[in-house]
């Protein structure tokens, strides 16, 4: 911001390794304008056989995931920064104007529009004839799915500085999981906006608001009852789903989406770094540290690989048992914000200039030459209270690339305020930190 120094990391060189994986890209088709430079996931939505496309110019299309063909397409014409979201009858997107738009999935044609309270940056969803949206100002907003009626509102103050971007809200067992820019996660009833439980997973420490940012800005993971979700500048969490009791963290900093198996969670952290770590003890399997300061997306999972997008348009393909690069391909010039998502056996990637492509995979029947990768050591299973270690003192040097938002002040500190004293005792007597990157 402004005309100083940039100080950024700047991102690794690709590396050399024997590709071990055939690609096969099925289509690639140019939908819509993309993103341009607003650092904003438009991710497409999977239905059926179709796949649901919007870019910030307001046009929302529908694509066949096996010809990459037009169905319809909407110019609306509005400035759309969050979505798309898509159900049986109706693909939802949100504008940076606080409107949120209900076209047919049969045509495109607008059903209802309907206004909330400010910009909306993540993906509308909808079950049981209730759509929710989170907006940037900390409220969730539950609509009438057939009319847009406003049903209910939950709001939550928003800390004075906030990464660019909001969590979308996830709809399971007729709660709704949201994440919120102050390390608090809570469930409320999809019919009636209850409060069922809330959760803090991260606590805010440092001096300055940049280094107390402790931001959930990935949609949470839902999987057999367990609620997986990153934090930035904090950890990744695994708590009950029924309860909010959390079962482990590890500190690791990240705000990207997450991907998961029946074994392993994989994660990207803010430094550009892949993890496998057990789903269910939070111990470590493997780290790929190649892509540092790349950009790296949130993981998806197509088979036995694992798939990143980056900053320079490429997708990185890695064995998912190892951690070791496969193949590589790369789809745009222009960055890849979204998470790739998956059917059973095709991964569509979507690049901020519109690009979309479609592919799949063949392995090649050859060992797998041996990566350096670093090792990490198991590590025991964690209390359920929060551990004391800010994810800065395990990743300093951490990518802040994201825009940030400024808001007023959080209510909630006041809670923490005995905490952050102590803590600030301690600090003190150590030396000045370094200059956070600009």
């Amino acid at each position: 911001m402004g005309g100083g120094v940039d100080n950024t990391e700047p991102p690794s060189e690709l590396v050399d390794f024997t590709e071990t994986t055939n690609l096969k890209r099925l289509w690639s088709e140019s939908a819509g304008g993309g993103t341009d430079e607003l650092f904003i996931k438009l991710t497409p939505a999977l239905l059926d056989n179709r796949i649901y496309v919007a870019d910030t110019d307001g046009n929302i299309e529908a694509l066949n995931i096996e010809s990459g063909r037009t169905i319809w397409k909407n110019d609306t014409d509005l400035p759309v920064t969050g979505g798309p979201g898509a159900d049986v009858n109706m693909v939802m997107v949100g504008t940076s104007e606080g409107e949120v738009i209900s076209l047919s999935t049969e045509d495109g044609k607008v059903i209802w529009q309907s206004t909330v309270s400010s910009e909306i940056l993540s993906s509308p969803r909808e079950s049981d004839d209730v759509v929710v949206i989170r907006t940037i100002d900390g409220k969730i907003f539950a609509l009438d799915a057939a009319t847009g009626e406003r049903l209910w509102v939950y709001d939550r103050t928003v800390p004075a500085l906030t990464l660019r971007g909001t969590s979308t809200p996830v709809i399971a067992n007729g709660l709704v999981i949201a994440g919120f820019d102050g390390g608090r996660v809570a469930a409320l009833d999809l019919k009636t906006g209850k409060l069922i439980w809330e959760q803090r997973v991260a606590i805010a420490r440092g001096r300055s608001e940049l280094e107390r940012m402790v931001d959930i800005d990935a949609k949470p993971l839902i999987l057999e009852g367990t609620i997986y979700l990153t934090t930035f500048q904090a950890n990744v969490t695994a708590m009950s789903l029924e309860s909010g009791q959390i079962l482990w963290q590890r500190d690791i900093s990240s705000h990207s989406e997450l991907a998961a198996d029946g074994k392993n969670l994989y994660v990207t952290d803010d430094r550009g770094h892949i993890w496998a770590i057990d789903r269910f003890s939070g111990s470590s399997i493997w780290k790929q540290e190649k892509l540092q300061a790349r950009r790296v997306t949130g993981p998806a999972i197509l088979g036995n690989k694992i798939v990143v997008g980056d900053l320079e348009g490429y997708l990185h393909w890695l064995d998912k048992d190892t951690g070791y690069f496969t193949a590589r391909t790369q789809i745009s010039d222009e960055p890849i914000y979204s998470q790739a998502i998956t059917t059973e056996n095709m991964l569509f990637a979507y690049a901020s200039d519109g690009t979309l492509a479609a592919y799949t995979y063949l392995d090649k029947d050859i060992a797998v030459p041996e990566q350096s990768l670093v090792k990490e050591k198991p590590i025991e299973k964690k209390s359920e209270k929060i551990s004391g270690k800010s994810a800065k003192e395990e990743d300093e040097g951490s990518f802040f690339g994201a825009v940030v938002d400024i808001f007023t002040g959080d209510p909630d500190e006041d809670e923490e305020e005995e905490e952050v004293k102590k803590e600030e005792k301690k600090e003190s007597s150590k030396e000045p930190a370094s200059e956070a990157k600009k």
